[in-house]
């Protein structure tokens, strides 16, 4: 019997753990992608590309929701 594959961020979590990322870095991480795919009307970052972390970013500029997430660019790459 073949299993569903696995969600998007259940993916994300386990290659952070992986990588021994802390489970709070690794919280944050799925957070911020999860923002990133809300802010462009829920699609998956594989149709993404540089133009829509470009437009994240500056939205968050712009809005001034706080630092700017550098770590982002490699996570959404993993996906």
């Amino acid at each position: 019997m073949d299993n569903p594959p696995k969600k998007l961020l259940d993916q994300v979590a386990d290659a952070l753990r992986v990588r021994h990322y802390a489970y709070r870095a690794e919280q944050t991480y799925i957070q911020w992608i999860r923002r990133y795919i809300l802010f462009h009307d829920k699609r998956h970052p594989r149709e993404m590309g540089a133009a829509e972390i470009e437009a994240f970013l500056t939205h968050l500029a712009v809005a001034g929701h706080g630092r700017t997430p550098h770590p982002l660019h490699p996570i959404i790459r993993l996906c």
